[in-house]
């Protein structure tokens, strides 16, 4: 059985040691296939420092753990006391590793923040050009929302023994949207694709039948569907 780690490169360790704890495989490839382009320090400060309500901010949001290296910049624009709000557990502990405080986590969607957001005006660090749910219902809410794009995932682009290697592979971890986009076409009907929450496995819905939330305390349950006769 052939396993298929698609995360960045750098960012599959932790799923491959789970992997190697819990299932017995024949193969384990990394396949990256997309990578992050992070905004210069100074472009992403000179935009927080010319923000509408800067200093006055009184919640932050942070969306990605790849966001965290922007939140000391972030600093002044804050109220004393704030609230600082994170989606997903390693964004937690990223910012938690910062010495930031987390008041409220989303362990799904960003948009699942909404109903625990009340203080007004929001700033939100998160990707260029990635999902504004959350935005849009704040806005709604009239609790002044502002995002700053820190940071742009760019698609790999496979070789041929990439895409033949990612088409026999038996299991695929797919951990956004953005890496679903490059796999879809080399990914076989047959493949079970393992993915981290509800917006990935929408996406992969879509177009695949075989898909499991299946990362974390998941796996486990996961690949007990994957090596079932029945499945």
């Amino acid at each position: 059985m052939l396993v298929a780690l698609t995360r960045e490169r750098g960012h599959n360790e932790e799923l491959r040691h789970v992997v190697a704890e819990v299932a017995e495989v024949a193969e384990v490839a990394e396949l990256p296939l997309t990578t992050t382009v992070f905004r210069p320090l100074d472009d992403v400060a000179a935009q927080i420092n010319a923000l509408k309500h800067f200093g006055d901010f009184r919640s932050l949001v942070v969306t990605s753990a790849r966001c965290a290296r922007y939140v000391a910049l972030v600093t002044d624009a804050l109220v004393d006391g704030h609230d600082v709000f994170s989606v997903g557990p390693s964004t937690t502990a990223a910012l938690e590793s910062a010495g930031l405080s987390v008041t409220g986590e989303s362990s799904t969607t960003a948009l699942d923040l909404a109903d625990v957001i009340t203080r007004s005006p929001v700033v939100l660090l998160a990707a260029t050009g990635g999902r504004r749910e959350l935005c849009e219902e704040l806005a709604r809410r009239h609790l002044q929302p502002h995002v700053v794009e820190c940071y742009s995932t760019v698609d790999v682009v496979l070789d041929e023994g990439g895409q033949e290697l990612l088409g026999r592979a038996d299991v695929v971890f797919i951990g956004a949207p953005s890496a679903w986009r490059v796999a879809r076409r080399f990914v076989s009907a047959h493949a079970w694709v393992l993915v981290p929450g509800a917006t990935t496995l929408d996406e992969v819905r879509e177009d695949h039948e075989r898909v499991l939330v299946g990362w974390g305390e998941d796996f486990a349950h996961a690949w007990r569907v994957v090596v079932s006769p029945d499945a």
